[in-house]
């Protein structure tokens, strides 16, 4: 099925001569930037890992916060309770 008739090139061919063509044209490859490639990948995973710890402790943080709010609005309903009871005599 890929052999074509003798004297007929197919489209196939014709693609794969081109290719050939173009790597021997292809202009030389930068030594430093297989290495910036590598630093530059390097820190945006770096970053995205302190991205993550940071949401984690901001979210801890809320929750530590919330518990001590509610906490200290518990202690300050009970104060404030007693002390009305303790003014009218309930």
């Amino acid at each position: 099925m890929g052999d074509a008739p003798e004297g007929r090139t197919t489209y196939a061919c014709i693609v794969a001569e081109r290719v050939g063509h173009a790597t021997e044209d292809a202009p030389p490859v930068d030594p430093d930037a297989v290495q910036v490639a590598y630093r530059t990948h390097r820190a945006r995973r770096r970053a995205r890992v302190e991205h993550r710890r940071r949401v984690k402790r901001a979210g801890l943080r809320f929750w530590v916060v919330l518990v001590a709010l509610l906490g200290a609005g518990v202690v300050l309903t009970v104060t404030l309770w007693r002390e009305i009871q303790q003014l009218f005599g309930l």
